[in-house]
């Protein structure tokens, strides 16, 4: 069965970004409900999937990573508000089976994603 993942490295700092915390909600229509909450490690990565099982369908979804607080507990001095306070990606899972994985490179000004492996 397929599950999503997600990574996060300080581009910054050349790390993996840890302690972050990282929402997953399912989008339709307007509506967003939250499905998960979790918190990369010391790797930058999550201990297990963000969605897997019965609960990982085909639909839109957005991940909402909390970086502004992450870059705080490391010293940067960030403007209120921060420029990335939340950063919010969208994508849309098609296929049931796949692994989709989600990566999220940042710095205080700056960010990138892209469908990995």
């Amino acid at each position: 069965m397929g599950k999503l993942t997600t990574h996060v490295l300080d581009t910054a700092k050349g790390l993996p970004g840890s302690e972050i915390k990282v929402e997953l909600y399912r989008v339709e229509g307007e509506k967003t409900t939250l499905i998960n909450t979790v918190y990369t490690n010391h790797d930058g990565r999550t201990d297990a999937p963000i969605l897997a099982g019965d609960d990982y369908v085909a639909g839109k979804y957005q991940l909402v990573f909390h970086t502004s607080s992450y870059f705080k507990k490391q010293g940067i001095e960030l403007l209120e508000p921060a420029f990335l306070d939340d950063v919010v990606i969208r994508f849309g899972i098609a296929a049931g089976e796949e692994h989709y994985h989600v990566p999220l490179l940042i710095a205080p000004y700056s960010y990138s994603t892209y469908r990995g492996s």
